[in-house]
């Protein structure tokens, strides 16, 4: 589904350990004996903003961190894109990816603003994969190619292989935003995977406002490879294979238990390594003065568990760790006021394990009609517990922020945008609001950032629209509540965060239950299950039914001769999967493509689970339900 204009952020991206091992780990598909290369890195807080639109040519508009503006306009000629790319340059990275996605997509122009750059740009901070990710994720949006993040990162990876530049796969890790994540290249696969981080962890990183040489760095470390032909060639792909892989899995390791001390050691001792192993193919790019005297000053190491260069490694970029939120303001201030050096902080938070949710609400509330004919269901007025009417729509959008969520897909009909956009838009000065209203105009607002959404432009059923939202979870588990229904905690605890904790304890699809009376079960989705043992919350699920009837669930469903009812959803990506098998192989009930059928193929295969929520769901999209919502919620 198209979109005519989009906002865009992409970090920058550091990379903790296992720099150059990107393209040596490719080179396996010529010489079978070198090891799969291996690397952690880093989303930065710095990077690249911009805003996108379809237009009849390829336009951009950049602003350097310098505060200069840059501009660059070409008529989309496939052969003139490819000559821009070959050239160098800032944009040929833009040139590039748009000349690799023309040649496999019927697409048109974009224009891109990027109204602000806090990216250091050939620092090692990958300031050219961010600008080559943003094109791409502008077209796959803008154009509707319905590629994920994977597809993204493809897309801006082979466009920059049509440019001077010619990295590795390893910078384009930013277009996935967040976090830590591992990657492995072994020939032409690419591995990447989430790391749990264990515990708030604190860097810095700095400019060293010196020169380096990236192409002359890559030529000649790349001259050792597929295959040695000397001593120092046989130390760079022990350097790059064994030795990288080893302190790679330690420093995962290391990131998963939260050990910033440790991740500090195995950095000293990864730059060590790199000096030995690697310094005297490129001795003069990567001697490194100025990188080395920042790792030695005696000033710095009250602060630091330890450091290492960045990225192509060279006079670039500078990092260390931190040993605390203190210590991290510390050294900033050095080497700002001290060293004069431009530098940044990074903080990776400790893993939130579901950092995004969705909710489908493309439904026609055929049942609340003629209502619905003036008004969505989602809208229709709640008092909530603080003595305010809301829409239903913002009481389940503040379950999900009080839950910590970042990130929330609405799932609509896409004639529908503008009237959901209509909830977060300021209103005029002409309406005197109570400082306590006001209160919600500002929470609406920064609602705003948060909401993405997907499109339905069929109406195939619940499975076929959480399905709209493949995109939007990457790969991550997603919280998924229903925007007909509100809910109601009797714990300290949100209904979402119950269940949130609870997929902490499991890993696996979690399904939030509450029970019901034998005679209601008709109405609901119905679980059969046994309690974990030692858990009086926790269910192992065997199988789910949609809306059973009376004796069938009497005589096959329960948990412990009572029957428990679907309240809330997170999603694992294994779900989504049998969703897409499903609509490929045309797998319907009653003509429409359903979540069940998706949950029970995952709870049969790596497994599901049930938890008890201590709460209460109230249902908006019955009129007798609706009335007993309106009587009954925030009392």
């Amino acid at each position: 589904m198209k979109q005519s204009k989009i906002d865009l952020f992409v970090p920058g991206r550091l990379c903790l350990f296992g720099e150059h091992s990107d393209w040596a780990g490719q080179m396996r598909k010529f010489n079978s004996e070198i090891i799969p290369g291996s690397a952690l890195v880093a989303c930065t807080e710095e990077g690249i903003y911009a805003t996108a639109s379809i237009s009849n040519s390829l336009k951009l508009r950049t602003v350097t961190p310098e505060g200069d503006e840059l501009f660059f306009e070409n008529a989309f000629s496939s052969d003139e894109l490819h000559r821009i790319a070959s050239e160098g340059g800032y944009f040929s990275y833009v040139a590039g990816v748009a000349a690799y996605i023309s040649t496999y997509y019927d697409i048109g122009g974009i224009e891109i603003d990027c109204y602000k750059m806090t990216l250091p740009q050939k620092k090692g901070l990958s300031s050219s994969a961010a600008i080559c990710t943003i094109v791409a994720r502008a077209f796959n949006r803008l154009y509707g190619l319905n590629l994920t993040v994977r597809g993204e990162m493809e897309a801006a990876y082979h466009g920059e292989q049509l440019t001077q530049s010619r990295c590795g796969r390893l910078d384009q890790a930013c277009a996935y935003g967040h976090g830590v994540v591992s990657m492995k290249f072994d020939g032409d696969i690419l591995d990447v995977a989430p790391i749990k981080v264990g515990a708030d962890l604190h860097f810095v990183f700095a400019d060293l406002n010196a020169d380096k040489d990236t192409i002359i760095i890559l030529r000649d470390l790349n001259s050792a490879y597929p295959f040695c032909r000397t001593d120092e060639h046989r130390d760079l792909h022990q350097l790059l294979g064994k030795l990288n892989t080893d302190i790679v899995s330690r420093a995962a390791t290391a990131l998963n238990d939260g050990n910033g001390a440790g991740l500090g050691r195995l950095m000293t001792e990864a730059q060590e390594l790199f000096d030995r192993y690697a310094m005297p193919l490129s001795p003069i790019e990567l001697k490194a003065e100025k990188l080395h005297v920042a790792l030695s000053d005696v000033n710095i190491e009250k602060w630091v568990y330890g450091g290492k260069g960045v990225g192509s490694q060279g006079d670039g970029s500078v990092q260390f760790v931190a040993k605390s939120r203190d210590d991290q303001q510390h050294l900033l201030n050095y080497l700002r006021n001290d060293l004069k050096l431009d530098c940044f902080s990074l903080t990776i938070p400790k893993t939130k394990t579901i950092r995004k949710a969705v909710i489908p609400v493309a439904g026609y509330g055929t049942r609340m009609y003629p209502a619905t004919k003036l008004i969505k269901k989602e809208f229709f007025p709640v008092v909530d517990t603080d003595g305010h009417a809301k829409p239903v729509l913002l009481i389940i959008l503040n379950e999900l922020i009080n839950a910590g969520i970042d990130e929330i897909c609405l799932i609509i009909r896409p004639e529908d945008e503008s009237l959901y956009m209509s909830l977060f838009e300021k209103l005029s000065s002409e309406h005197k609001l109570s400082p306590g209203l006001k209160r919600h105009e500002q929470e609406l607002s920064s609602i705003k950032d948060k909401i993405t959404f997907a499109y339905q432009d069929k109406m195939l059923g619940f499975g076929h629209a959480v399905l709209q939202s493949n995109m939007f979870a990457s790969g991550e588990p997603v919280l998924l509540l229903l925007g007909d229904h509100i809910y109601q905690s009797r714990d300290a605890e949100n209904c979402a965060s119950q269940l949130i904790n609870a997929y902490e304890k499991t890993d696996a699809l979690t399904i939030g239950v509450f029970e019901v009376s034998p005679e209601d079960v008709t109405n609901y989705g119905v679980v059969k299950g046994d309690f974990v043992c030692g858990e009086d919350r926790l269910v192992k699920l065997q199988s789910l039914v949609e809306k059973p009837s009376v004796s069938y669930a009497s005589a096959n469903l329960g948990v412990d001769g009572k029957q428990y009812a679907v309240f809330m959803y997170i999603l694992t990506p294994e779900v989504y999967t049998s969703l897409e098998r499903q609509f490929e192989n045309g797998d319907t009930e009653f003509g429409e493509f359903q979540l069940t059928p998706a949950l029970n193929a995952v709870a049969q295969g790596s497994g599901a689970y049930g938890v008890l929520i201590n709460g209460e769901r109230f249902d908006i999209g019955l009129p007798s339900e609706y009335r007993e919502t309106v009587a009954r919620f925030g009392k």
